[in-house]
């Protein structure tokens, strides 16, 4: 194989993985709304994105461990762990529990390798990407709790942890945001919403595991709510912002526009989630499920519609920008 057939995994960016976590969070949306066909559909994008992305990851450590070292400095380098933690959940939907556990266990080994390395390289005035070290760590946190209920009790207790340090993290997050990125950012910049819609998420699922009663079951139900009423409100800032200064072209960062969307759709759909009833393993039956806020499950559904028609441009967008490979010449117009 010469020089020129071979595969460029070094040309493949870190924030491609941003593809994946949005494919993957509308597979997720659409399987929660009753629209199976389509989720299966997105599932299939979202998988073999993902292995493209596995074999790039693994060829750049291999092939070129000083250009792997300095990619994972930077936070798109994050969307690895969160892109996995995505399809671990869609994979668990499917019932395949072993395979979706196969998930986690990468995205735990993965996960703190590249979040040191960010956190150690991460200065100020940051666009939205910033945000994707609290993403990363909450994508671990509602893996693990949504694997709690049919597995063990332990991995809802170590993911709460992991919640509490993922919303710390957003705290940092957003001591470095550019706030100038709400109005002229490329479409990172929404991933600030999208934080805490995920944190909204993982707290959701770490309700529905019933390992808590009491007092803790009412202060996760609590913030649970706090956490999806910012996302919602960080929801509206962005899409006016989006209003008055509109931002047309396409780049590879409206990926992260498209993930924050179907995250907080989901997030409202699954908030407050009720846990399954019936023994869990290895204790008692799980609480009663808390009253749930019936308006929310309609204003998710409605959401992932709005997700899924701005997943589709940027994805005609990225085929039209394959389309036009390096030193193409445009055919001359008659």
């Amino acid at each position: 194989m010469n020089v020129r057939s071979r595969p460029r995994w070094d040309a493949v960016p870190p924030a491609t993985g941003a593809a994946v976590m949005a494919t993957g969070i509308i597979s997720v949306g659409f399987h929660l709304a009753g629209f199976d066909a389509l989720s299966i559909a997105d599932l299939w994008i979202a998988g073999v994105l993902w292995l493209l992305l596995a074999l790039a990851f693994t060829a750049l450590l291999l092939g070129d461990p000083g250009g792997w070292t300095a990619r994972s400095q930077a936070p798109p380098a994050l969307t690895a762990v969160a892109a996995t933690t995505v399809l671990g959940v869609r994979v668990d939907q499917l019932g395949r529990t072993a395979a979706a556990e196969a998930l986690l266990v990468v995205a735990a080994l993965a996960w703190p390798v590249l979040l040191t390395s960010v956190l150690r390289h991460l200065g100020r005035r940051l666009p939205g990407a910033a945000f994707l070290i609290c993403v990363a760590t909450q994508g671990l946190a509602v893996l693990a709790a949504t694997l709690a209920p049919h597995t063990a009790d332990w991995l809802a207790r170590a993911a709460l942890p992991v919640f509490v340090l993922g919303l710390l993290l957003y705290g940092d997050a957003l001591f470095r945001f550019d706030l100038r990125q709400v109005t002229e950012g490329a479409g990172d910049h929404w991933v600030a919403g999208g934080a805490m819609a995920i944190s909204a998420l993982a707290a959701s699922k770490l309700l529905a595991c019933g390992v808590w009663s009491g007092g803790a079951h009412t202060a996760l139900r609590v913030v649970t709510l706090v956490l999806l009423g910012v996302a919602l409100a960080w929801y509206a800032v962005l899409a006016v912002a989006e209003l008055l200064r509109p931002r047309l072209r396409y780049d590879l960062r409206r990926w992260s526009t498209v993930f924050p969307l179907g995250m907080t759709a989901v997030g409202a759909g699954a908030t407050p989630n009720p846990p399954p009833g019936g023994p869990r393993v290895g204790g008692p039956p799980a609480p009663p499920p808390p009253a749930r806020v019936d308006w929310l499950e309609p204003l998710g559904r409605a959401l992932l519609w709005v997700a899924a028609a701005v997943w589709l441009i940027v994805a005609v967008g990225a085929l039209r920008r394959l389309r036009r490979r390096p030193g193409s010449r445009p055919r001359p117009s008659r």
